[in-house]
């Protein structure tokens, strides 16, 4: 007679120390935290060697700070027996021959699932070259979108989306952590919705997804937005492929796509004005952050007045290229400051990789919205250059005369 089998959390625990023993330990996240401290969001484990011996190197993720800790192997394992289901409803286990995922439902009952490994060997090394916050959980759809191989390598020609992939998560990282406990945070009693507006193959919003669900610990449903079909098959089949049910694809441009409630905003590379109706898109459903990457700025361009002592340099077509970027991003920088975000423009990766590089956040403040003193900054810069017309100033009624 064969005997019962364990538990989930007991199989679980079990799998994780043979893991580790056996030297194929990739990686160990804690999540969906139930401990005293309302800070904590996470809790990262990886092995590493130092002085010749193994150990676990424990982060505690917290809103602000993390704490880091190296324990030896045998009493870090002792260390996790009393955290999971107590501390800790969520975990996943990282090896290169599979992943195995506990999870607990609204009722308390644990769930183990068992899905393909990461392929990529553990790396104990304590100083890495590089820190990336996606974890190893993310190698499946990086290698089913066709950026990496079975064994984690990126593919030929793919280094630069596969930096500007780590680079996004790196800038919506940074932005979710400056907002924890702020009035205008992101929500805490549902999950937080997201938006990818035309989305295009969907690297993006993958990461979206695995950021929330396994840097920053919090649900998450996140929705990408593509006018073509083909596309939308192909990305929702990834997620469907690769078990992410709170991700999803529809067809629908940016104006119409269906969007019942909107808490992060993303639109990278939206052509020209279509990146003005993803910010109207945002502001008007009174979204906490939105991320855009603009392209092909043409509204202004043809209209555009030199000011005294441009006139002859902006006869040049590449001067008048330029300028009319910088005209209509710091124009839409301005509005969104009128309408109650805090924005900040930036490189978003070096032009080495790709010439649309700039970047434009904005987090919604607590503070007052649409002062006349935000009025006049609009005001200026747009009698500055002639501007009577601009969509993003039409989508959000703000006359600029």
């Amino acid at each position: 007679m064969s005997p019962d089998p364990l538990p989930p959390p007991e199989a679980f625990l079990a799998a994780v120390a043979a893991a580790a023993r056996e030297g194929r330990l990739v990686k160990l996240t804690l999540g969906k935290p139930r401990g005293v401290d309302p800070t904590l969001r996470q809790l990262l484990v990886r092995p590493v060697r130092l002085r010749g011996a193994d150990q676990l190197t424990f982060v505690w993720r917290h809103e602000r700070r993390d704490v880091t800790k190296n324990l030896p192997l045998a009493e870090g394992l002792r260390r996790l027996a009393p955290l999971v289901g107590a501390e800790f409803h969520s975990g996943h286990l990282f090896t290169p021959e599979f992943v195995l995922q506990l999870e607990y439902n609204r009722r308390g009952a644990p769930r183990l699932t068992r899905g393909p490994g990461t392929g990529a060997p553990p790396d104990t090394a304590h100083d890495r070259a590089k820190r990336r916050l996606l974890p190893a959980a993310s190698q499946d759809w990086l290698q089913r979108l066709g950026v990496t191989t079975p064994s984690g390598a990126v593919r030929e020609g793919l280094a630069d989306k596969h930096r500007q992939i780590h680079r996004f998560v790196e800038i919506l990282h940074h932005l979710v952590s400056a907002g924890a406990g702020a009035a205008d945070a992101l929500p805490t009693h549902r999950p937080v919705e997201v938006a990818d507006m035309g989305c295009g193959k969907g690297y993006l919003t993958f990461a979206a997804h695995d950021y929330f669900r396994h840097v920053a610990g919090r649900p998450a449903r996140v929705r990408g937005i593509e006018a073509r079909p083909d596309l939308v098959a192909q990305c929702q089949q990834a997620a469907a492929e690769t078990g992410r049910d709170q991700l999803t694809f529809a067809e629908g441009t940016i104006a119409s796509a269906s969007l019942p409630a909107l808490d992060v905003l993303v639109a990278l590379h939206a052509c020209d004005t279509a990146t003005d109706d993803a910010l109207a898109r945002g502001v008007q459903a009174g979204a906490a952050l939105l991320l855009v990457a603009p392209c092909c700025q043409h509204e202004l361009r043809a209209g555009l007045q030199a000011p005294p002592g441009l006139g002859a340099a902006l006869r040049h077509g590449i001067f008048q290229e330029r300028h009319a970027e910088f005209v209509t991003d710091a124009l839409r920088a301005l509005l969104l400051e009128w309408a109650g975000y805090d924005t900040k423009v930036f490189e978003f990766i070096s032009t080495e990789h790709t010439a649309k590089n700039l970047m434009i956040t904005a987090r919604r403040r607590s503070g007052p919205a649409r002062t006349e003193a935000a009025a006049q900054d609009v005001r200026a810069l747009a009698s500055a250059y002639g501007i009577r017309t601009h969509t993003l100033a039409r989508h959000l009624t703000f006359p600029l005369a």
